[in-house]
């Protein structure tokens, strides 16, 4: 048996395993990559207080430890970022990423945990528009994230996208995906894509009271797989778009406030058909 390709997710633990690196990892593994995870992030629920959200922070000498770590092996097939706390992460990271240009970055800019609206930390928005989206070889932010990006605030609809997209673009990002997913109005998840050349607009039935906790970092961790197993970016783009579309359809209700999407989902339909 060959050696597996490398992917890398230098992102937060979410103990549900619905987001963070375990939805990293899982998806990693689903598509036949050896997942190595960095950690920068813990992030908590607390039942007990309206489910409110606790951050606690990995120091950014470990991060940049763990990376050294992560890089003294084989060659990395492609890497992404998630949630990352501090702007000191984010040039710790940034800084690793260009001493290996020839790996591939998906950049997912995640700036609020789930069900909250707040920035996590305003200084991060602006490392991550400075140090990491120059470095992307893919971006994936939602509509919120794409606004804030773009410095065009709240996005509405597909025209709004177009110009956030355009906007990042020229920032650096080879490639930018902004999510649109259920945030639209109408019966169809849509995300645009935008290469510097054409908008690709692709799209999906949405899934009716889906349980979609962790289909932003799915998707991202998805594209990274894709790319570290030889497809082109775009090619990686439309399978992860099919990916997390079905592993939404098999998420699951984790507790009150959660539920998460199912990564084994697209393996175990292509099972159930033969």
């Amino acid at each position: 048996m060959t050696k597996p390709n490398l992917t890398l997710t230098i992102a937060g633990n979410d103990a549900s395993g619905g987001a963070g690196i375990a939805a990293d990892l899982k998806t990693f593994a689903e598509y036949g990559t050896y997942g190595i995870a960095a950690l920068t992030t813990i992030a908590t629920m607390d039942p007990e207080n309206n489910w409110s959200h606790g951050v606690t922070a990995i120091n950014a000498h470990v991060v940049k430890d763990q990376l050294v770590t992560a890089f003294a092996g084989p060659k990395i097939g492609a890497a992404k970022t998630g949630m990352l706390p501090d702007a000191d992460v984010v040039n710790v990271i940034a800084d690793k990423m260009e001493q290996h240009r020839d790996t591939p970055l998906v950049v997912d800019p995640v700036m609020v945990c789930k069900g909250e609206d707040e920035v996590l930390n305003p200084q991060n928005v602006e490392a991550i528009k400075n140090r990491l989206i120059p470095l992307a070889t893919v971006t994936t932010p939602n509509l919120f994230e794409a606004g804030q990006l773009a410095e065009l605030g709240l996005l509405f609809n597909l025209e709004d996208m177009k110009k956030a997209a355009k906007i990042i673009h020229e920032k650096g990002a080879k490639i930018v995906v902004v999510k649109g997913g259920k945030a639209l109005a109408g019966n169809e998840a849509i995300d645009l894509v935008y290469d510097g050349n054409e908008y690709i607009t692709l799209t999906s039935p949405k899934v009716e009271n889906a349980n979609n906790h962790g289909a932003g970092c799915t998707f991202a961790a998805a594209i990274t797989a894709g790319i570290a197993q030889g497809l082109d970016p775009i090619e990686a783009i439309r399978k992860a778009k099919t990916f997390v579309t079905e592993a939404i359809e098999a998420g699951f209700e984790y507790n009150q406030f959660v539920g998460p999407v199912f990564h084994s989902g697209y393996r175990l339909n292509r099972q159930d058909s033969i």
